[in-house]
């Protein structure tokens, strides 16, 4: 099993901001990409943005593009999700997760391993 530590939600009103926190184990972080995927109630789960090994490449939901930033810390196996002007679309279950290298630097969009999540909720 992959562990992930995952930390930083919390209850925000709308337009705050907060930074999510994750360590994952050496062995992954050093073999895929890393990114969060959130899951609303009732809602299918989406990913949210996702970062390349060595951090060259990211990729970004639409709904999010502009407001979130992916980031990462090697010599930590952490990487980070500066989220600014939360929206209460934006309230859902953020998962850290590994996700396939894919070619050219880029990474596959769909998750491999994730951790137990950290909680967003955006009032309004």
């Amino acid at each position: 099993q992959v562990q992930f530590s995952e930390s930083g939600g919390d209850s925000v009103q709308g337009g705050g901001s907060l930074r999510l926190s994750c360590a994952a184990e050496s062995f992954a972080y050093k073999s895929h990409c890393m990114g969060w995927f959130r899951q609303a109630p009732g809602q299918a789960r989406e990913v949210v943005a996702v970062i390349s090994i060595g951090g060259k490449t990211t990729w970004y939901d639409d709904s999010v593009k502009g407001r979130f930033t992916i980031s990462q810390d090697n010599a930590k196996n952490s990487v980070y999700l500066q989220m600014n002007n939360l929206k209460p679309e934006d309230t859902a279950m953020y998962h850290c997760a590994t996700f396939p290298r894919a070619p050219d630097d880029h990474c596959a969009l769909k998750w491999s391993n994730w951790g137990q999540g950290t909680q967003v909720t955006v009032s309004v």
